[in-house]
């Protein structure tokens, strides 16, 4: 074979392996199992980060391997290399077939074919001059620090990643994806009356990076870092107790993702772990809350066009009307399961073995005017935006901490709060929605999902909410 020029298309069978050959061990390793593929990946990523005034780092990751699985039954057998040759498969065929043990599976039919594209052709690490990034965070910098005087740290990250998949499948089907990343961060700390607060905003997708760093972008990112300082500069310590709580759109649905969503992975349901395990059919939920999880939405950070089984992505009605009607299935579970994969199995790498994950998981747009929805909380607090959170998947019980937030009385929005928690658990939550209003909204790029070690990049949306009876943990006496 002849060697790869790293500026080239990956075509693994070009410049690697002979195909017929790769078929033949891909076919031997998963002889009387029930499914298997051969996942072959190169990926390149670039991280800058500026800080204190100065480029703190500069990172660049390039890798390269395959994955090989055989499946039998609710067994998985998974070799993964980083050198991709025919001796290096050969070597992990052994090793996945371990799963297969006597075999005796049936080979579970193909993925369907797809010829849709989400995403531009891009390439967002080697479009931009390094030298002119370094320029763009340092410009990103001094526009901070002159918007206002208080500002007294400025930090920016921007990366860009391009992973390139080719998926060969035992029937000897093959599907490739080219899959951009992008994503530019701004974190400010003002200062007043030896008071420090902190304000971060960005984002990003599957997209090239001359977006992101464009002025009139970058600009309104900042701005809305800021704000965010300022505001928290005058909050006040959080009030606790149990009270209503007016959610906004977009990016307060990462409480949606972590306290509701993993629960509706298939294979948590399929094992019994979940809260939500054993409620097909059944109401889970306030009427009028519908969720989906849908990979299908052109240039999104959590959308693929196929998933890393191969199957494309679709668009999953997880509850419609409060209603439990779906469950995110990969082959593995949804064969187990008996219904059909919903194009979420996904891995972090080919280092990985799938797993169902979610892509974008939504809230959909109910009825209720937004401004009203916060006109009826009595005593609560309006929560814009969030942190970090922790979820127990068995039970759907959540804490999360809120960066933006303020407090409500009568219907009018007063003082921003600080150290403000979100204390609960999905399942109840879900069913103390009283209200949801018509402005759902996708949060503008940022997120990433954990699960079993493994990380892969979602989005997240939802519209203004107002829950009742959600425990407030804060400072205030």
């Amino acid at each position: 074979m002849d060697r790869p020029d790293p500026a080239a298309p990956f075509r693994p069978f070009d410049t690697h392996l002979d195909r017929d050959r790769a078929l033949a061990l891909l076919r031997q390793a998963v002889a009387g199992a029930d499914d298997g593929e051969l996942f072959l990946e190169r990926a390149r990523s670039e991280s800058l980060v500026w800080d204190d005034g100065r480029l703190k780092s500069a990172s660049y990751e390039a890798t390269e391997g395959f994955g090989l699985r055989a499946v039998r039954g609710d067994t998985a057998g998974y070799a993964h290399a980083t050198e991709v040759s025919e001796a290096a498969l050969s070597r992990a065929v052994a090793t996945a077939r371990l799963a297969v043990g006597a075999g005796g599976g049936v080979m579970a039919p193909p993925p369907p074919g797809t010829n849709r594209k989400l995403y531009a052709d891009a390439d967002p690490v080697s479009e931009l001059p390094f030298g002119l990034k370094v320029e763009t965070l340092a410009e990103i910098d001094a526009f901070a620090r002159g918007l206002d005087l208080r500002v007294v740290q400025v930090s920016v990250s921007l990366a860009a990643s391009l992973q390139e998949v080719a998926i060969l499948r035992p029937e000897g089907g093959l599907v490739t994806d080219i899959r951009p990343m992008a994503r530019l961060n701004v974190s400010v700390i003002v200062e007043e009356a030896g008071r420090r607060e902190t304000g971060t905003a960005g984002g990003g997708g599957r997209h090239g990076l001359a977006g992101l760093v464009a002025r009139d972008h970058w600009q309104g990112t900042v701005a809305e870092a800021l704000r965010i300082a300022v505001v928290n500069l005058g909050a006040e310590p959080a009030p606790a107790g149990m009270m209503d709580v007016a959610l906004g759109p977009g990016w307060p649905g990462i409480l949606l993702h972590e306290a509701v969503g993993h629960g509706l992975e298939g294979d948590f349901n399929r094992k019994g772990t979940s809260a939500f395990a054993g409620l097909m059919g059944t109401r889970i939920a306030a009427p009028g809350v519908t969720v989906v999880d849908d990979g299908t939405i052109p240039d999104r950070r959590g959308s693929i066009t196929v998933d890393d089984e191969g199957t494309p992505s679709g668009r999953t009605v997880l509850i419609e009307d409060g209603i439990l009607t779906g469950y995110m299935q990969d082959r593995q579970n949804a064969r187990l399961m008996g219904v059909a994969p919903t194009g979420n199995g996904r891995r972090q790498s080919h280092a990985h073995i799938p797993m169902p994950r979610m892509t974008n998981t939504i809230m959909l747009s109910g009825n209720a005017d937004p401004a009203g929805i916060v006109g009826d909380v009595t005593d609560g607090i309006w929560a814009v935006g969030f942190g970090g959170g922790q979820v127990d998947i068995t039970s759907g019980k959540f804490v999360f901490s809120c960066t933006e937030a303020y407090r409500v009385k009568n219907g009018r929005i007063g003082a921003a709060v600080k150290g403000a928690t979100l204390i609960g658990d999905g399942p109840t939550a879900l069913l103390n929605v009283r209200a949801v209003g018509r402005d759902s909204t996708l949060d503008p790029g940022m997120g990433n999902c954990g699960k079993a070690g493994q990380w892969v990049p979602v989005g997240v949306g939802q519209p203004t909410l107002l829950i009742g009876g959600l425990t407030v943990g804060g400072s205030a006496a």
